[in-house]
Order: C-alpha cells, then structure tokens, then sequence
C-alpha cells in the first residue's frame, strides 16, 4: 500500500495491516500524485507481472485475473480495467460519466488511441516493459495512467482492455473538473513529443510484426495506425480547406480567378505539407529528409490544383456568370475531392509504406 501525503488515519491503518498481515507492506511519500506512488512502487518491485488498483475497491475483483493472465502467458504487455468497454458495469452520477466519456473521446480524436478508458484505476502490466515507459512518463499525478498507455501504443506496444464492474466512490476527494482540464494539456503535450519525436522510448523490447503470406500484404507499422493518419489528416485538412476558402475569397477581390486560387493554395499548401509531416505522418518514412518530401509535396500541389482549377474552368464555361457563392461551393467540393486524392499520394508515395526485407523476416 502506496500512501501518498494522506492527511487522514490512512497511514496508521496502512501500517498496522502491515503488521499483522506478513505479504502486506507499507511505503510511505511526503508528495502527493498517483502518478508519483506508482512510480515508486513498481520501480522498486521484482516481480514480473505488477498491478495497482485504487483503495477505495471501485473495481471488482473479479476481472484480476483475467486483467493478469494475458500478461503472465506474453500475449500482451499492458492491462487496463475499462468502464467503457463492452460488458462493464458502472454506477456512477451523470457529471463524472458525461466527463469521462467525453474526455476519452478527445484521446481517441486527438491520438487515434485505441483503448477505451484511460483513467480506470485497475492496471497491471509486465515489469521489464513498464519501467523503460517509467523513465519517459513525465506526469506524476493523474495524467499519469494516460501518458503511459500513450506512450506504449505509440511504440508498439500491445494493450488488452478488460471490462469490469465499477461502483462510484461519493466520497472521493478528486477534483474531476480539475482533474479535466489538466489531462486536456497533457494530451496537448503529448502531441508535441509525438511530433519531435521525444516518445519514442529506448532500449523498449519490441513485439515481432506479423508474417504475411505475400510481401504486398505486409502492412507498415506507422504512428497510431491509420486510424490516427485519417483523423490527423482531417484535422489538418478541414482547417486547410477553411483557410484555403478565406484566402480565395479576400484575394478574389483584387486578382483573377485562377490567381486567387494559385495564391490561397501557395500558401495552405506550405502549411498543410509541414504540419502532416510533423503530425499525421511523423517518423513513418526513413528516406531522405524534408527536402525530398517537400518537393514531392509541391508535385502533389500541382496536381490538386490542376483539378480545382479545372472544376472552376468548367463552372464559367456550363455558366455565364456564376455567383461568388457557387464558385466557393464549386472550390469545396473539388477541394474535398482533391483532398482525398492527396492523402493517397502522401500515404503511398511521399510516405510510402516500409516493407520487410527478406532477412526481416
């Protein structure tokens, strides 16, 4: 039992469990953190397998073992407790479950996360995998659980998720609005280390890729999967097409059509290549550098905006005179479509998937 600068009886009790009770032990810090407590406590564990789960006993304990197993037999080096996962069973007030939902949603949409419930206080993992994790997690409060399952996912490691029954503690002591708010940067922060490169962890035992019966259906291994490509993407290009559709309509009142269009491109396009090549496609390529990929990227440019320009030729030729409305709605729809097309050429071409040698496999 981890006490973190409880300021209630939680230590003497702690203590005299310990005392009675010969597998029980004690450690005591002066900081408070959940994160900090289970820092200190598996760091300093030997066994192969460690797990924590909250005091207050929200969690069923019937789900430990099937929350142990899958790490004791090697088939997985994560284990989480999900109160979101098909099969849980929770009771808890409106407020805490609208927030918990909603925030596992932003990891998902910000991270391409594929776990379900990132704050479940029911956690176990391998002992020789987490502690390389330890050294990279940063938080020490309850950011903690998720900086950690981030940081395993996005350098390969494999996390199983097992439903539990979980009843709400009234008289807990978090700030969960706080609590919010605080995960909300880290998750922010964690994009940023993605995105430099600084979560990638050294020195992690990585889980051979699976062999395939043919080389082309051997898929790459990207940074939170397609999944996380196609949302980043999005992002990006949604705001893209916003600022690409200003752009033309302030520039529309001083230049030609087709100049507009080349100069709101330009410019989007810089933009655009750089953040999907420190965001949606980071660490994915091992080619040359930016060089190389900002050049195909300007290859890419002409295509798309051979095509939107194209579509607005098209507009004045079936139509006379044309409203500005039905030129931007003509310029959305040619730009979504184009969009599509670009994805495909960043993921296929600039980005393009690497394939395992025949010594690699």
């Amino acid at each position: 039992m981890v006490d973190n600068a409880s300021t209630d009886s939680t230590l003497r009790v702690a203590s005299s469990l310990a005392a009675a009770v010969d597998r029980v032990r004690v450690l005591h810090l002066d900081r408070k953190g959940r994160g900090l407590a289970l820092r200190a406590a598996w760091a300093g564990s030997e066994a192969d397998v460690v797990v924590y789960m909250d005091v207050d006993l929200s969690t069923g304990l019937d789900a430990l073992l099937p929350l142990v197993a899958p790490l004791v037999n090697g088939h997985s080096d994560l284990s989480i407790g999900s109160r979101l996962a098909p099969g849980a069973r929770t009771v808890r007030g409106p407020k805490r479950e609208l927030i918990s939902r909603a925030y596992n949603q932003l990891i998902r949409l910000l991270h391409g996360a594929r776990f379900s419930d990132a704050q479940c206080g029911f956690k176990a993992a391998r002992t020789g995998i987490v502690r390389p994790l330890l050294g990279q997690v940063q938080d020490d409060s309850w950011f903690f659980d998720t900086e950690l399952l981030l940081l395993a996912e996005h350098n390969g490691l494999r996390v199983h998720e097992v439903p539990v029954d979980w009843v709400e503690d009234v008289d807990s002591r978090v700030d969960v609005i706080g609590t919010a708010w605080d995960d909300i940067r880290g998750l922010l922060r964690m994009a940023r280390a993605k995105a430099s490169g600084q979560a990638r962890v050294r020195d992690l035992p990585q889980r051979p890729e699976p062999m395939a019966a043919h080389p082309d259906a051997v898929l790459d291994r990207r940074e939170g999967g397609l999944t996380w490509q196609l949302l980043s993407f999005a992002v990006v290009g949604g705001l893209s097409t916003v600022t690409n559709l200003a752009l033309y309509a302030l520039l529309r009142h001083w230049w030609p059509l087709l100049t507009a269009n080349l100069g709101a491109l330009v410019l989007t396009t810089l933009l655009n290549t750089e953040a999907n090549r420190r965001f949606t496609f980071a660490g994915t390529h091992t080619g040359p550098g930016r060089t190389r990929v900002h050049l195909q990227g300007l290859a890419v440019f002409g295509l798309y905006y051979l095509f939107t320009s194209a579509a607005l030729l098209v507009l004045h030729v079936c139509a006379a005179a044309p409203s500005r409305l039905l030129e931007l709605s003509v310029l959305l729809v040619s730009s979504g479509l184009g969009t599509a097309g670009r994805f495909l050429l960043l993921r296929r071409w600039i980005f393009k998937p690497v394939r395992p040698t025949e010594r690699d496999l």
